[in-house]
């Protein structure tokens, strides 16, 4: 069997249940922006707390990522990984208990730890199995989960607010309970679909062990293995904050969208329906740009290009009166962040490796979605708040993505090209 064959194996066994994880984690992350369209009124939350609580979920995120990615390497994947959905499920089924802005923040808080070592893990996972050259388009493949739950999530979420009043609960109880609970039970398809690496994979000759072993020995020369290292790079640092733009202005715009949209005058379910054709285009702009990345091997105007075109797309949100204008430029501002996703990831795997890839990678989504996480829905909240619009937060966002392009330019001598 050809390496290429060996590699294609892995993709399908692995990439489509890995995306089937994810698809609950940002489903159990994000139902709170469709729970808000009646959760808000119900227990008089303003917009500053509603923001405060979106964003305070990135506090407890932050406080678990590097500790979560340093078990994994350590314990591996396969149990660690059931551990985190098992919890995760069960605290995002706890949001239905919501009672006062206190608990509300509270509950935001231990999901993010909950959940604080899944996506470092899945991208540092990846290095056990793929060389470089794979890893821009199946890190873009399985964050494609990421609009394909709101795709599924906005019309289903907007489905269950209309379950109010069943058995005593709000709509909104019901969203997060039945969204919540069955990611509990996906954690034991963990411990039968994911190996913790090659070596533990039955459904993997000798051969193909040893095709995978040598290919990612051939590689195997990062400039880091030492997480103090890895700390110590510059490099890792200013990705944290290219990341952290990213973050600022993506969730900035994503929690939000769905009271946007309902704002335009669309009924609930008519707004899960709106939301989902945004993320239809943002899956096609990763799936695309992910492959163009690796096809090229070229990985920083990979970011940058997208990240300008976002820029662009907030500030014609922000300056325009027409409803269908925003809808169009807070689509195309979302697709272009997202896209940007699979090169932007594959950029500290050129030079970490080992114990510093673990915590490189975790301390990179420490900075950027930790820190860029809280401070968009906040800020975006407390802007909608003192204005009674959304314009200017759309123009403070939409700085954003243009910090994180000229960053990301300034590191391209630092960040070899990568062979296709």
């Amino acid at each position: 069997m050809t390496d290429d064959a060996v590699f294609a194996k892995c993709v399908r066994r692995l990439i489509p249940f890995i995306f089937l994880l994810y698809l609950f984690n940002f489903i159990d992350r994000v139902n709170v922006g469709f729970a808000a369209l009646t959760m808000n009124a119900d227990l008089n939350f303003t917009p500053a707390v509603f923001g405060l609580g979106g964003g305070i979920f990135f506090f407890g995120y932050s406080l678990f990522q590097i500790p979560a990615n340093l078990i994994l390497d350590r314990i591996g994947a396969r149990r660690w990984i059931f551990c985190i959905l098992l919890v995760w499920g069960a605290v995002s089924a706890c949001n239905a208990l919501v009672t006062a802005p206190a608990n509300f923040y509270a509950v935001r808080i231990l999901l993010g730890i909950a959940e604080a070592g899944f996506f470092p893990g899945m991208v540092l996972y990846l290095t056990y199995w793929f060389p470089k050259a794979y890893r821009a388009r199946l890190v873009s493949y399985f964050m494609l989960a990421i609009p394909f739950a709101n795709i599924v999530g906005g019309p289903v979420s907007s489905l269950i607010l209309a379950m109010d009043g069943i058995a005593g609960l709000h709509g909104w109880q019901w969203l997060f309970l039945l969204e919540g609970a069955p990611t509990s039970f996906l954690a034991f398809a963990v411990l039968a679909l994911l190996p913790s690496g090659p070596k533990e994979a039955s459904w993997l000759t000798d051969g193909d062990k040893s095709v995978i072993a040598a290919r990612l020995a051939i590689e195997d020369k990062p400039q880091h293995r030492d997480f103090l290292a890895a700390l110590a790079d510059v490099r890792v640092w200013a990705l944290g904050v290219v990341y952290m733009c990213y973050a600022i202005s993506y969730y900035g715009v994503q929690l939000w969208l769905p009271q946007i949209v309902h704002g335009m005058g669309f009924s609930n379910l008519a707004t899960g329906f709106m939301v989902a054709l945004s993320f239809m285009v943002t899956m096609i702009a990763m799936f695309l740009w992910g492959r163009s990345s690796d096809r090229s091997g070229e990985r920083i105007w990979h970011v940058v290009a997208p990240a300008f075109v976002a820029m662009a797309a907030l500030l014609v949100a922000s300056l325009t009166g027409s409803d269908l204008v925003v809808f169009l430029a807070l689509t195309a501002a979302l697709a272009s962040l997202m896209a940007l996703q699979g090169p932007f990831w594959s950029l500290p795997q050129s030079y970490l490796g080992g114990v510093a890839a673990a915590g490189g990678i975790a301390l990179i989504n420490t900075v950027g979605t930790g820190t860029g996480g809280f401070i968009g829905p906040y800020l975006t909240g407390l802007l909608k708040e003192a204005t009674g619009s959304f314009s200017v937060g759309m123009a403070v966002l939409a700085l954003a993505p243009a910090i994180m392009a000229i960053l990301a330019l300034s590191l391209k001598r630092g960040v070899a090209p990568q062979a296709a």
